[in-house]
This record gives C-alpha cells, sequence and structure tokens, in this order.
C-alpha cells in the first residue's frame, strides 16, 4: 500500500517523539560515579502486634499467612489455590564477610533455606485460607513455580524440574525430572529463577540473574546468565530470549497487549541515584545492557571501552522505578474489584536497597497503565515497611506479588514471614 504524505510524516514525527524520548532518558540521569558508593543495610524488626503496611484510602490490609520462613514468590493455581515458595539465601561466614549486602540480619543470612512450596486455598474468598499444606519439599532455594496441564514445574536455583500434577492436588508425591540445568547462585541473591509460560503453554520463559554485580569475575563465568531464556515444556529448544538482564526476577504479561514484561534489579557501586532498576516489555533477541552499558547506551566507565558494539545495540528499557530499589515483583492487575485507576496497571514489589545513603524501596509501588501503555508515574501503593529511616530499621521487605481469585493483591514479605492480602472495601 502506498503511503501518503500525510502518513508519512505523521509516522515520522511518532519515530523522533519516541527516540527522543529514549534519548532524554539515557541523558537524564547523574555521571557515573565509582567513588561514590554509599552503604546503610537495613535492619529488620518485625511488625509489632496490631500492625499492618499502608494501603491508600479505601483498602484494607489483612494478613493472609504468618510464621511461614522466608515466603519469595507467590503463584496463583489455575483452581485458584495458592502456591507459594519458601526459600532464602544460604551464604558461609567466608561469604557472608565478603559480600554481606544483603539486608538482613547474619542468621538471616547464614540460615538454611527451608526450600518448600506451601499451598494455601481461600475457597470462598475472604481472605482466610480454609486450608494450609505442605505442597512439595526437598528442593534446591526454589523461586517461580507453575502449573502447565498436568505437570507441576519448580525453578530451583541449579534447574528446572517437572513433577506429575492433577488438578487439586494439595501435595506433590511423584518424582520429579530435571528438564533444565542453570547456572546456580549468583551475587546477592541473584539465585532465584522465575517462570512463566506463554498463554498456549507452548513455551516456558526462565529468568536467570548475573553471577556478579558487573562480570567482574570475568564475562566468561556469566554464560547463560543475565537472560531470560525460552524453552519447551519438556526442556528442549533453549534459546535465548532475552540478555543483557542484570537480575530479571518477576515476570507477568501484560493483559492488552500480550507482551511479556520483567522486573530487572540493576547494578551497584555507581552512587545513591545509579542505575535505576526497571520494568520493561521484552523484546525476542533484544540486549539490554549488562554488563556494558546501563539504562540504554550510557557505557558503564568499570568496562569503558571492552564492548562499544554491544552498547550501542543496547535497547532501553521501557520504565525507570528508582536506583537500587531491589525491584523484583511484578504483577499486572487483570482483575475488576479494584478502582479503575489500578485495572491493567503494574504493581511492583520493591525489596529495598542497601547501597545508598538512605533507604530506598521497601514498598509495593504502583505504575497506571492504559491500553497497554504508561499512563501515570509512579507511586506507592503499599508502604510503611519503613519503621525508622535515620536508623535503618525495617518492619519487613516485600517481594513477589500476586492477584489472588478474589482479586485482592497478595505480598510476600519474606523477612517477616508474612503474606499480606490487601482488598478494596466494597
Amino acid at each position: 500500500m502506498k503511503r501518503t504524505p500525510l502518513i508519512a510524516s505523521l509516522a515520522f514525527l511518532l519515530f523522533t517523539h519516541v527516540h527522543l524520548q529514549q534519548a532524554a532518558a539515557q541523558t537524564n540521569l547523574p555521571a557515573p560515579d565509582v567513588n561514590a558508593s554509599k552503604t546503610k543495610f537495613s535492619k529488620v524488626i518485625g511488625w509489632p502486634a496490631g500492625k499492618t503496611p499502608v494501603a491508600p484510602a479505601g483498602f484494607t490490609v489483612t494478613r493472609f499467612a504468618e510464621n511461614i520462613k522466608s515466603p519469595r514468590n507467590i503463584y496463583l493455581a489455575p483452581n485458584g489455590d495458592i502456591l507459594v515458595t519458601l526459600s532464602n539465601s544460604e551464604r558461609t561466614a567466608k561469604e557472608q564477610a565478603e559480600n554481606a549486602i544483603s539486608g538482613k540480619s547474619k542468621a538471616e543470612q547464614s540460615g538454611k533455606s527451608v526450600n518448600t512450596v506451601m499451598l494455601f486455598r481461600d475457597g470462598d474468598g475472604d481472605g482466610k485460607p480454609e486450608l494450609q499444606t505442605t505442597f512439595l519439599t526437598g528442593l534446591n532455594q526454589p523461586y517461580g513455580v507453575l502449573i502447565l496441564g498436568n505437570a507441576f514445574y519448580v525453578a530451583n536455583t541449579d534447574g528446572v524440574y517437572k513433577y506429575p500434577y492433577q488438578t487439586g492436588d494439595t501435595e506433590i508425591k511423584g518424582k520429579g525430572n530435571k528438564i533444565l540445568d542453570l547456572p546456580a547462585g549468583g551475587y546477592n541473591n541473584h539465585w532465584t529463577r522465575n517462570l512463566i509460560a506463554n498463554a498456549a503453554g507452548t513455551k516456558i520463559y526462565v529468568t536467570v540473574g548475573s553471577g556478579s554485580n558487573v562480570a567482574e569475575h570475568g564475562i566468561e563465568n556469566e554464560k547463560r546468565r543475565a537472560n531470560i531464556l525460552e524453552i519447551n515444556p519438556d526442556g528442549s529448544g533453549e534459546i535465548i530470549y532475552a540478555s543483557g538482564l542484570r537480575n530479571p526476577v518477576g515476570m507477568a504479561w501484560e493483559p492488552v497487549t500480550k507482551t511479556l514484561w520483567t522486573a530487572v534489579n540493576e547494578r551497584d557501586q555507581l552512587g545513591d541515584d545509579l542505575v535505576p532498576d526497571y520494568i520493561t516489555s521484552v523484546k525476542k533477541g533484544a540486549f539490554y545492557g549488562w554488563p556494558y552499558a546501563y539504562f540504554g547506551q550510557n557505557e558503564d566507565p568499570r568496562l569503558k571501552g571492552q564492548r562499544p558494539d554491544l552498547v550501542k545495540a543496547t535497547v532501553v528499557p521501557d520504565i525507570a522505578v528508582g536506583a537500587h530499589t531491589a525491584s523484583l515483583g511484578l504483577a499486572f492487575y487483570t482483575g475488576k474489584k479494584f478502582p479503575e485507576k489500578y485495572q491493567g496497571g503494574a504493581f511492583i514489589g520493591q525489596h529495598g536497597s542497601w547501597n545508598r545513603s538512605e533507604l530506598s524501596g521497601y514498598k509495593v509501588a504502583f505504575i497506571p497503565f492504559k491500553g497497554g501503555k504508561q499512563a501515570g508515574e509512579l507511586e506507592d501503593f503499599l508502604s510503611g515497611f519503613i519503621a525508622d529511616k535515620d536508623k535503618g530499621e525495617v518492619y519487613g521487605r516485600p517481594v513477589g506479588v500476586a492477584l489472588a481469585k478474589d482479586g485482592a493483591l497478595l505480598v510476600a514479605d519474606d523477612v517477616s514471614n508474612t503474606i499480606w492480602h490487601v482488598s478494596a472495601n466494597r
């Protein structure tokens, strides 16, 4: 079809506008400073009796589950069952001394991971589960879980496992098969491996974070890392779907465009306000910069001149969500129970900073979307996790976020051993 001059002009203007926005996003950042890195660890003091995080007016926050050690991720099964992975970092005394940057107490850093998946069933949708069971044990730092037909998948830190499953099962008894090997462990909680499937159930996407901050141990040690991998349900056909994603954790399908999005925890030690964590649509075959560039074609001074080709190829992520916030959880609101403002928008679990002079993150943030695109600025949705900013004291740290069948938002607060239930008042 032949383009009219008007259509061609409009297309050019749109192209120019998009690229000007991308250029502004890349340049409107402070200069990197390798000597400006600050450290402020948070001290977890736990939630006092009767106290909860704070949601906007018109919402109620209650405890959905408590006294479960280190709930990290939440998954809604097709039948409405809620599956929660319990896992945490495991570090030797030497590793703690060399890399004591998790913001957790020494006991939490060194305590053995529970390595369990719990099941909660809230059939009447009142925010109080009638059933709680130990669904699966014997895992190795699990994070992502997934149900496809009669199969239950778990992403351990060292690989993806597949188990037999029937709808309504409250316990997995069958033996699992490892269908995909993955590089285990990683820098500062980069051991998490998440899973999501496409709508047809023909492809599974697997997140693998970097093994270092900026490849300081050699890029040769980062094979298959800082990527989202794509595999078939039997583990075959692996490709690198997208690369240069330092620590992609949360994944979700944007409900209008049906595009895969991810939340990425960016790099450390370039100053208080570098580098912004972000959420972004994920383009197949795209490179997002790590470790050579950040937030577009901003070259990391610590790797200057090493790969100008990859710096030039770096894709600008869609939405910055604050430096050092440890943005890990991601969910789009696809329900109808929340007010219209929230419908279709993105909720982001921000676990909280350590590499900053003041605490940042420690909340669930929200970004409005309309028609599949950002329609407003980042704002607080669930706050109140910081008890005393000056002292660095926090009540808890949100991680995974998920939408329950009743339309409520569920939030995993790993260090306080709690799942929060946020519902709209009616």
